[in-house]
């Protein structure tokens, strides 16, 4: 499916060409058909001749509903772009044209409409006029389709333009572009919600990024709200499961009607990074008289929200009319965002729109002074060092996004370089003890463990080679000798029984040292006793097993059961997850 939002000046037409589209009349307000005024978003769904679906939005066109404008047009990448030949281009028809490029959107169908109205020359004038305004932007290539909404001339070859704008693009009724990303992760940016008696709640929207189907658990944000889809439909029909580039409604259970509103978003939980500061490149408009700085009271419209937002300039103090810059913007709520999402900033003091542009990065990690943010993976991999790869993919959207991997992490050449030699350096210097893998964090030990020339063992890691001078201690000789009834450390150094345990060569349990190849020993005769005694074993029969005093038997007893090599029930020990 395609999705088409409409575009344009107020009463130029948008309604009631869609109605002579589609058959079905966007305007649903009281309000609306009163006034003869698109107010808030319609919706209306059609089948090309080519039987492939598109859905319109449209969306209305006085400047006092921008804001519902923006809510209709953002995520969508077609238009159909309506100048009426009784008027010709007007403020808001510009406004519309930049705000579409700003978010994005680079194709479309020019409509001039209420050409029964105009005589000739008006109609050849406004083409004339259109020609010159959409010179340079998206819809210069753009054919333009005389009609008129309300006899219906025109209509026919209005639906043979948009057919052909899709051309080869829409295979089986979906579009490519909005056929879902490679980690299959569906957002749909909420702009209606309702209640609809004896169903619950009722959100639509247009979904990207993945599919949805009935029983899916999602979440709804900002607010955090676990739902279940009881039921979805599409252009009014009921569906099992709607894919990416889709108009959807979702009935949602565990939630109500007046906790979800435009603005919000439905995602499946843990597959989103929840962005409160984004970094972003912003393109000024031309036909703003000031520059742009961070004073201001600025609007950003991310999705189908309006979000007030504080914004830094990064790099310089201020980007000129026309110019593009490098920003960092501070939302007021957590929002799942990802690279490459747009976005149109507004200033409502003057209440003029600003401009727009691309998110680039949703977990920015450099000071503003320092930031310089790109549309590269690579860079995002170099300003973390090391990363997880499942975070950079939400940070993305995309897989195999280069860098080097090293166990869940990837990182850059130049940062493994610096880890692997500090890691070496720290095992040499160790000696023959060994470093102590305890004292580094999860992504060094990954790292140290697949160093040329070291060795890990007992939770340590040492030179490939180095004497271990610890593993022929002579006590530890002595408790190997002896494993269930070992002697006491009597003149045994203290800083070198501390060291045998950490190196867990000896094991410790109630004053006892036992060798852990002992404690291995005992392990596998517990094993074995527990076949012929699944339903457990007493102290007694244990201590006859390793023919050793009940002293000795409590002590080893007691240390497997604090590992979860045994479980003590009573009197009996059975089985422990770890034997």
């Amino acid at each position: 499916m395609r999705v088409i939002a409409t575009a344009g000046h107020v009463d130029h037409g948008k309604s009631t060409l869609v109605r002579a589209l589609t058959g079905t009349d966007p305007d649903r307000l009281g309000e609306e058909k009163q006034r003869g005024l698109t107010i808030d978003l319609g919706f209306a769904g059609m089948v090309l001749p080519s039987g492939a679906q598109v859905a319109f939005v449209d969306v209305p066109g006085h400047v006092r509903f921008l804001k519902n404008m923006m809510a209709g047009v953002s995520g969508v990448d077609v238009c159909l772009f309506v100048v009426a030949a009784t008027e010709g281009w007007k403020p808001q028809s510009e406004e519309h044209l930049r705000i579409l490029e700003l978010f994005g959107v680079r194709r479309g169908v020019i409509a001039l409409t209420k050409v029964g109205a105009a005589d000739a020359d008006s109609v050849e004038l406004a083409q004339l006029e259109i020609a010159e305004r959409v010179a340079g932007t998206f819809l210069e290539p753009a054919p333009v389709v005389a009609v008129d909404g309300v006899s219906g001339d025109g209509v026919d070859g209005l639906i043979a333009a948009l057919s052909d704008l899709f051309g080869g693009d829409l295979i089986d009724g979906v579009g490519v572009e909005g056929s879902g990303s490679q980690l299959n992760r569906p957002r749909l940016w909420v702009d209606r919600s309702f209640p609809i008696k004896g169903s619950g709640t009722v959100v639509t929207g247009t979904l990207t990024g993945g599919t949805i189907s009935e029983g899916d658990t999602l979440e709804v944000l900002p607010a955090g709200v676990t739902v279940r889809v009881r039921g979805l439909q599409s252009l009014n029909e009921t569906q099992s499961s709607v894919g990416p580039g889709s108009r959807v409604a979702l009935n949602l259970s565990g939630i109500s009607h007046g906790d979800v509103a435009r603005g919000c978003v439905v995602v499946r939980a843990q597959q989103w990074h929840l962005s409160e500061m984004v970094d972003a490149e912003l393109s000024a408009l031309e036909s703003l008289d000031h520059d742009v700085t961070r004073k201001g009271a600025y609007l950003a419209y991310i999705g189908s929200g309006e979000h007030p937002v504080k914004l830094r300039v990064l790099g310089s103090k201020s980007i000129s009319p026309g110019g593009v810059g490098l920003v960092r913007m501070y939302l007021p709520q957590m929002l799942p965002l990802v690279r490459g999402d747009r976005f149109i900033l507004r200033e409502s003091g003057r209440a003029e729109t600003v401009g727009g542009g691309e998110v680039l990065d949703v977990a920015p990690v450099l000071p503003a002074n320092r930031a310089r943010p790109d549309r590269s993976s690579e860079r995002i991999i170099a300003e973390h060092g090391r990363i997880k790869a499942d975070f950079l993919e939400r940070l993305t959207g995309a897989v195999d996004v280069g860098g080097v991997r090293v166990g869940e992490w990837i990182v850059s050449d130049g940062y493994l370089e610096t880890v692997s030699g500090e890691l070496s350096a720290a095992v040499a210097e160790a000696g023959a003890a060994g470093l102590d893998l305890a004292e580094l964090d999860e992504f060094q030990r990954t790292v140290v463990a697949e160093l040329d020339d070291v060795l890990v063992d007992a939770g340590r890691a040492r030179l490939a080679g180095a004497k271990d001078e610890l593993s022929e201690h002579p006590f530890l000789i002595a408790a190997a000798a002896s494993p269930f009834a070992p002697p006491a450390p009597e003149g045994v150094d203290g800083t070198e029984l501390r060291l045998l345990v950490q190196r867990k060569l000896l094991v410790e349990s109630d004053g006892i040292y036992f060798a852990a190849s002992g404690v291995e020993q005992a392990a596998q005769l517990v094993a074995q006793l527990l076949e012929d005694k699944p339903e457990g074993f007493t102290v007694a029969e244990a201590r006859d097993v390793w023919n050793t005093s009940r002293k000795y038997a409590l002590a080893l007893l007691g240390h497997m059961d604090r590992v979860g090599m045994t479980r003590r029930n009573g009197d009996y020990r059975t089985a422990g997850p770890r034997l």
